[in-house]
This record gives C-alpha cells, structure tokens and sequence, in this order.
C-alpha cells in the first residue's frame, strides 16, 4: 500500500472555473482538463486514451464527457468509458478550498500485466487494431513474457475458430518464433501482426467445441497410432479426434504426438499443396512457444483440416503427362526397409541439391534413395529438398505472372515444414515426406523457365560490392546494415536490386543484422500469409547452413529479398496504426505532427 502524499495542485477560483466551463492545467508532465458540471469539479488526463485527441475540446452532457475525434464516451467522475475501442481515462481527485479548486496528483497507477493482457482479448473479439497495437506494445514494454502474449491470441484463436488451425495461427507462430531475430523495437509489431491476423481468421467464426477422450485412456499408443491414420483415410473427423484426445490425455510425449500427426499427413500425397504439413509444424512449434500443456487445445484443431484435405494423388498433374505416383512407389517401398540413419551429407549436399532441380523426376527421387542408403539421416536429405525449393524461389523470373510467387512460396514453405518436423520426430512415415516433396519442387520447373541468375552466379564478380557500396543508408540505430534495402521497396520492381544489395551484405558478414533489415521490412508492409511465412521459412533455413553450406544460406536470405521485394510497397495501415498507438503510450501530442 502506498504511503506517499498526493500533491496538491491548484487550479483557479471557484467563479473563474465555472465561467471557463473547462480549464487545462499542466502539472504531474501531463496536461488535466479540468471541468465544472452540476455544480461540481471533475478532472481527467486531457488526452483521449483511444488516440490522445484533447478532450478539453470535447463535450459533457449528463455526466458523460465525449470526445470529438472518435466520439468516444467517458464517465467523467470515474473515468470509465462506453466504448469499447477506447481505454479508461485517468480520472483525478478535486478539492473545493474555499474559493479555491485543486487537483490532487496521487501516483499513477500501477501497470497490471493482466489488464493489458484482457485488454488484448477484448481487440481480439472486437477487430480492434488499435487495441491490439496498444495492448502489445504496453505488455511488451511492462515485462509481459512474451510467451503469455502468444498465449493469449492463440487461446482466442483456437477457442473462436470453429473450423480450427488456418492462416492466423500460423501467422503468429511464425512471428513468435522470429522474435529473438527481430530488433527489440520491433518485437512488440510483431505481435500486432499476429494479432491482427488472429482477430481477421476469427472475425464472424463460431467456436470451436472439442470432443472428450475415449473413457479409457490406457490404450497403447501403436493402437490409437493405427486408428488415427484409418479415420483420417475415410474423413472421419470426430472419430480422428476422439483417438488425438485420447493419446494427449493418456501422457504421449510431444514426440510421440508430433509422429502420430505427421504419420497421417503423409499416409497421401502433398496434402492440400503443402499446408496441411505446414500447419501441424506449426501447431508443434506454437506448444514449443506455450507450453505442450496447451496440446489439448492446439492439437485438435489440426483434424479438420487433415481429414479435408485435397490430396495429390488425385491431380491430373501428379499422374499426367508422367504418373509421379507411380514413378515413386517402388522408392517408398525400399524406404520401409530403411533406418532414419546418422550421416550427415557435407560435400554431397550440392550435388543432391541439383538432381533435385533436374528436369527429369526420376533424378531427384533416386539421389534421395541413395543417399538414404548410404546412411544419412533423413533431416539432412529434407534439409536438402528444402533449399531446393528456396533455390525456385531465389531463381523465379520476373518474366512469369505474379501470382506464380505463390507457388515457388508454397512448396518452398511446405518443404521447409517437412525439413524442421524431420528434426523433430523423424520416422520412415514421415521420410515419404521427402520424396513427395521432391517431385512438388520438380513440377515447379517451369517457373525457372527462364531462370533468374542469383548475384553471385553472375558473370561480374563486382556486382555485389557495388551494389553495397551504393546502397542508401537507414537511420535507425538498430538496422545500421543493409538500410539501404528499406528505401529500394518503398518502390516497386526492385527484386533485383534488392537481390543484390543482400547478397552483399551477407557476404560482408552482416547476416543477422540484414535478418533484422528483412524482417523490419515485411512487418512495415500490410503483409499476407505468403510474406510472413517466407521470412520465418528463410530464417530457419539460413541458420540451418550458415556453418555447414554457408552459400547455400546465403542465397536463403537472396530469395527471401526476392519475394519481399516483389511484394512492397504495400499500402502499410497496419503501420501507421502501430505508429500512432506508439506515439501516444509515449505521451506525445498527436494533434501536432510527427517529423517524417
């Protein structure tokens, strides 16, 4: 309890007031307006807490003071508001002395983690980005963990998504898991980012509702193993997650619920053009984020979307002109036989990386059953397939049709998906991954048709430098390297360029700095699914080959500028919001204008 005196800070005469009908003084380091009504004295922090408009200029009619930018209503004894989209305002203690009116300046309240945490799930609910920017940056900046903040959106986004796991919640788990990469000045935009996604993917949604476990939950785990992937097989949803809700309740390890997912997804095809895989990596890397004691909210409502998922085996492009289906059977037969292995694939990881990227099929399926004969271990070979599919990315040609990005982004982020659950719970179910993978990065051939060249396969070996030594430079103290990049994309078509100046810099040994550059990028744009999961897929698979193959992490981060800068300029609302939620936690005056 504090014991401090509040100071007493005097306003004016009793008359003068009531004439003036609303006085603003100065004092505590902030302006309080204060206003005579009903024959009292009420006084109130003068900046609107929604977007610190002076409510001195607003109006009071029967104790509501309503202020004229957003005509948010506040009580103007206790401070309290109608609405929704606005905060509280501070409301201060008036003494009548006489003839004279005084404020008393007790100490601010102190800050609750939890009222900015239920202030979040209220811009949730509401689609407020406003709210959402303020609760994220005020939680950061008040010691919230971010590890409850991510909590927070993905209970809501869970819990308020009848058709479970989509676009939201990949979104955020892909920016939480950026959050150690990004400048601590962007941390807290990150979250905005995926809250809003959360509250877009949720918006006119009903609820989830899970389904109970099985009454006994001491079934072996091969057993519910084997009945999940048969009611996955015939679209069984509830049965599906009826036998996940029992294998979670009856203490499977993380490990061993990762391989039961993963088994079922690859028991087809590609499902769903790489993102079905994509989402459970996700769902396992959100419980890395939360805690795995949150797998019984999470886990199911991966169901849905595994048991409706279009599988590839039934699309004319996977069995004509040439049956990729068939072509690959009698590989996955001979993986059945086969050990997840130890080696690992040093100087061979080029070479894999090339009959990969070969325009026969049958190239890259049988370099990947050799090198799983030699030995290596299957998260090594998906590591390989994964590049492969950067390297489509890296080399897309400005020449085809826009849209196309999205294809080269969704095998490349899928392949990456396989790559990282093969670290997690590798097993010869989930090894077919691979191959489907493979024949995925083959049918995208034609959208290197031309191919792109990559800085550093052009012919002049100066071109990098100088596109380093000519590069703008930003002046924030947190991206000192590769600034230059944020003032190419506020243009359009400067993916080679862009291209260039990256590769320079990481030549230059400004990898993690050019990371923050990238991501400082995406998150100023009104980014879509496909730009988010590009920098988190670029990141991971450059910190996966920066020691071993570091040309091959290096030409990463080149496809990741590709697409980003393909992508901007954007119109960036989110980022004047964010901006302006910035200015006002800071107590500026937003009625005076911000120098550019």
């Amino acid at each position: 309890m504090s014991t401090s005196v509040a100071e007493r800070v005097r306003v004016g005469a009793v008359a003068e007031l009531r004439s003036r009908g609303c006085t603003v003084i100065s004092a505590g380091g902030h302006g309080i307006a204060v206003f005579a009504h009903e024959g009292g004295f009420s006084a109130v922090d003068n900046r609107c807490p929604h977007m610190g408009f002076p409510l001195s200029r607003g109006t009071v009619r029967d104790g509501l003071l309503t202020c004229h930018w957003h005509h948010a209503r506040f009580d103007l004894d206790g401070g309290g508001t109608l609405d929704p989209f606005a905060d509280n305002v501070r409301s201060f203690q008036v003494q009548v002395d006489g003839d004279d009116v005084f404020v008393l300046l007790a100490d601010a309240p102190t800050t609750d983690h939890g009222r900015w945490l239920a202030r979040l799930e209220e811009g949730l609910e509401h689609g407020l980005d406003f709210v959402l920017a303020k609760s994220t940056i005020a939680s950061l900046g008040t010691g919230t963990d971010p590890a409850d903040v991510l909590r927070t959106i993905g209970k809501y986004g869970l819990r308020y998504r009848g058709r479970g796991w989509g676009m939201g919640m990949t979104i955020l788990t892909a920016l939480g898991s950026l959050l150690p990469a990004l400048a601590a000045e962007d941390r807290p935009l990150a979250l905005f980012h995926g809250a809003v996604r959360v509250a877009e993917d949720t918006a006119g949604a009903q609820p989830r509702f899970d389904l109970e476990p099985l009454p006994a939950s001491n079934v072996a785990l091969d057993r519910l193993k084997t009945w999940f992937r048969r009611a996955v097989e015939v679209r069984d949803e509830d049965g599906a997650e009826r036998v996940l809700q029992t294998a979670i309740t009856g203490a499977a390890s993380p490990v061993e619920l990762a391989d039961l997912l993963f088994a079922a997804v690859t028991d087809h095809v590609y499902l769903d053009a790489g993102h079905v895989l994509d989402f459970v990596n996700k769902a396992c890397e959100y419980l890395d984020l939360v805690g795995w004691s949150e797998a019984g909210l999470v886990l199911p409502s991966l169901v849905s979307g595994l048991c409706r998922a279009q599988r590839s085996e039934e699309q004319n492009a996977w069995r004509n002109p040439i049956d990729l289906v068939e072509l690959v059977a009698p590989h996955l037969d001979q993986l059945a036989r086969r050990g997840p292995g130890e080696a690992r694939l040093g100087a061979d990881f080029d070479a894999l990386v090339a009959a990969i990227l070969a325009d026969d099929p049958s190239a890259g399926v049988t370099a990947i059953s050799a090198a799983i004969e030699r030995g290596v271990c299957f998260a090594e070979v998906g590591m390989a397939v994964a590049h492969a599919a950067a390297l489509r990315v890296g080399r897309f040609h400005t020449s085809n049709e826009f849209a196309d990005w999205d294809s080269v982004h969704n095998t490349w982020t899928s392949c990456q998906a396989l790559a990282q659950a093969l670290h997690r719970a590798p097993s010869r179910e989930l090894a077919r991954g691979v191959y489907h993978a493979a024949l995925r990065v083959y049918l995208d051939r034609f959208l290197n048709i031309p191919a792109a060249r990559l800085p550093d396969e052009r012919p002049s070996g100066s071109d990098a430098a100088r596109g380093r030594a000519s590069a703008p430079r930003s002046g924030s103290s947190e991206l000192p390297a590769g600034g230059g990049l944020l003032e190419l994309l506020d243009r359009e078509q400067q993916v080679g360029p862009a291209a260039t100046l990256v590769d320079a810099e990481i030549a230059a040994g400004q990898s993690d700095a050019m990371i923050r550059v990238l991501a400082h990028a995406v998150l100023r744009e009104d980014a879509d699914f496909h730009g988010y999961q590009t920098l988190e897929a670029g990141v991971r698979q450059f910190n996966a080959l920066r020691e071993t193959h570091p040309l091959a992490a290096r030409r990463t981060l080149v496809a990741v500028s590709r697409f980003v800068a393909a992508h901007a300029p954007t119109s960036r609302s989110l980022q004047q919001t964010y901006q302006i939620a910035v200015r006002l936690l800071r107590g500026d005056d937003l009625t005076v204008a911000a120098e550019d």
